[in-house]
Formats: C-alpha cells, structure tokens, sequence
C-alpha cells in the first residue's frame, strides 16, 4: 500500500511540474513576442505601434497553440496508459 502511495504521489507532482511548466512557456514566449514588438517599434517608429500588437497577439497565439499540443499530448498519453 506505501508503494502505491509514492507512486501516486509522484504521478501528482509529476503532472504539476508538466503543468507549471506549460505556464512558464507561455509566459516567456508572449514577452519575448512583445520585447521583440517593442524593438522593431523603436527601430521603426510608427503612429500605432503596429509592431508591438502585432507580435504581442501572435505571440499570444504560439502560446496557445504550445499549450494545446502539449495538454493533447499529455491526454494521449494519459489515455494510452489506462489501456
């Protein structure tokens, strides 16, 4: 019973880190998009700051691409495993 116990605990915290990673990546890949807007705003300027929303939304939109792959794959596998 204490060996299914660790494992479970494991497979827990396992699934946090994956998860918590998920949330670092996004975060690092919507700054990244938005320093990289603003550089390009300053090296080019313009009247809207074109740059700066443009990457920042597709930054946005990597994001959650990234996001919906890893959480698919995690399902899969999650789903294979109970098989």
């Amino acid at each position: 019973m204490d060996k299914n116990n660790q494992k479970q605990t494991k497979n827990q915290l396992s699934s946090w880190v994956k998860f918590t990673n998920i949330g670092l990546q996004m975060a690092i890949i919507i700054a990244a998009g938005t320093f990289f807007g603003v550089w390009l705003d300053k090296k080019f300027p313009n009247e809207y700051s074109a740059y700066t929303i443009v990457f920042s939304l597709l930054a946005v939109f990597a994001s959650l691409y990234n996001v919906y792959r890893q959480v698919k794959a995690l399902d899969e596998k999650e789903s294979s495993s109970k098989k």
